[in-house]
């Protein structure tokens, strides 16, 4: 029986800068790398097939890379622990490389019981800590100290092509071949997956799109190429924050670019610091952070949260958006917001009833992300200022020629601004003129945004001001802020 090292890719699927890798070859043990698509992610409700076609792409571009050195990512399609318990079957394993995974509760509960089985087994298990995360890390005492660190240490690099990975001929027991059919096909407007197209995504952010990042992030339209577009490459793995970190260093200088690289900088910052609010607690995925926020009301009307989901809510930025997730994955952070905020405050839903659809569409869905910031733009933190978002004053100033909105909406295509943005607000002969019949959601929209506004404010602004909402804020605020 072989002995050999496991270097267990996640979200980090790339060659470069991977301390588990490098690790695992320090060693000169012979190394399988493995990448597990576990059932129980698969059925996941906060997953979709987009996700995986995005992994299998990543997949697919290491083993190119990979191809040059004789050898490849062993893909098996298995629970971990049944996983691992066939491999050391098959080899006697010595160690264990991975990174720590900030996740869902399905991946720490994964984790526990690998942990116990690979003590029972005499495996060791080295995981190294994810970008600046600190794992169980209870306040943020040096925290930005440790980020700036952490983001500045030298490049990872490990030599794949003089290295101790096992050959081709000897893994024979890949699953590959039980890929779907439908992850190998590239769907039209959304993202492919993989370092290559990573690099390229962010070369071309310093070439020339970075310049108009500052002045047009807010932009439904304008964002899609203004944005670096990163954000699914960073998701999954295949560039890590480091290197996108000292890329940005390596052009603050450039000419037209300072003012969009101090915001870049900025959000790069925030990447780690929303993940280590997860990290430290990792509850928020079944309750408010703000447990006193637990006991605030909605309405919960499920015919306006289907039509929230599908995008026919009658209020043309917010159809606009969802519809461009469900084809591309991808709306910018202000849009996003105003989702959120438009099914908690004007539909009065739950934010639970919202999350896990939004994970599904956001193809850069990151847990350690999308739940504190779920919670901050529904209002249940306690510690964060309440944005209420008026979904007509966000299309007027951002989407003012209203070309994000004629691309998705089509039923308005005809219709010009202004009266694109309150189109209730036609007459029945305006209405004939622009074909629009009816019974169209945008002549009777779910709510009326005036009424529902004051009803959220209203609601909001007094259950902020409870007792036991302050005395957590006070919790909160020490635990997930830095100190002065």
């Amino acid at each position: 029986m072989k002995n050999i090292n496991i270097v267990w890719f996640k979200r980090d699927l790339r060659l470069t800068d991977h301390q588990p890798m490098k690790l695992a070859l320090a060693d000169n043990t012979p190394t399988l790398l493995l990448y597990l698509f576990e059932p129980e992610l698969l059925s996941d409700e906060h997953y979709d097939e987009r996700h995986w076609r995005f992994v299998w792409q990543s997949i697919n571009d290491m083993n190119q890379t990979l191809l040059n050195s004789n050898t490849k990512l062993v893909v098996l399609f298995q629970s971990a622990l049944d996983a691992f318990h066939e491999l050391s079957k098959r080899f006697r394993i010595n160690s264990v490389y991975s990174y720590q995974e900030v996740g869902l509760e399905v991946t720490f509960a994964r984790d526990r019981a690998l942990a116990t089985w690979f003590k029972g087994a005499r495996i060791h298990w080295h995981q190294s800590p994810y970008g600046a995360v600190l794992r169980g890390a209870t306040d943020r005492v040096n925290w930005d100290a440790h980020w700036n660190s952490v983001m500045r240490e030298p490049i990872e690099s490990s030599d794949i092509e003089h290295s101790s990975l096992i050959p081709l001929e000897l893994l024979d027991f890949d699953e590959e071949d039980l890929t779907p059919v439908s992850w190998k096909s590239k769907k039209k407007g959304i993202q492919t997956g993989g370092s290559r197209l990573a690099w390229q995504t962010l070369n071309s952010f310093f070439q020339d799109r970075g310049r108009h990042y500052y002045y047009q992030i807010s932009k439904p339209l304008e964002s899609r190429s203004a944005c670096t577009r990163l954000s699914p490459y960073l998701a999954w793995g295949n560039i890590s924050l480091r290197e996108v970190y000292q890329a940005l260093l390596a052009h603050w200088n450039v000419k037209g670019f300072r003012r969009s690289l101090v915001a870049l900088s900025s959000r790069l910052h925030w990447h780690c610091h929303f993940i280590q609010k997860f990290e430290s607690e990792a509850e928020m995925e079944f309750r408010p952070v703000n447990r006193a926020y637990g006991h605030l009301e909605y309405d919960n009307d499920l015919t306006k949260l289907d039509a929230w989901k599908t995008g026919h809510t009658g209020y043309p930025l917010v159809d606009a958006c969802m519809r461009c997730l469900h084809a591309t994955g991808y709306v910018n952070f202000r849009m996003r917001a105003m989702l959120v905020s438009f099914l908690t405050h004007h539909l009065d839903i739950h934010w639970q009833h919202g999350v896990k659809h939004l994970a599904r569409l956001f193809l850069d869905f990151e847990p350690g992300i999308h739940y504190p910031q779920f919670q901050m733009q529904a209002g249940v933190t306690g510690t964060n200022t309440i944005r209420i978002y008026n979904p007509t004053k966000q299309a007027i100033d951002h989407d003012p020629d209203g070309h994000f909105i004629h691309l998705w909406v089509p039923e308005l295509a005809s219709v010009p601004p202004p009266l694109l943005f309150e189109p209730w607000k036609l007459t029945g002969l305006e209405a004939q003129m622009y074909q629009l019949p009816e019974d169209s959601p945008y002549l009777n929209p779910v709510i009326d945004l005036d009424e529902s506004g004051k009803a959220a404010r209203e609601r909001l602004w007094s259950f902020k001001g409870r007792l036991d909402v302050k005395q957590e804020s006070k919790r909160i605020l020490a635990r997930h802020v830095r100190p002065d």
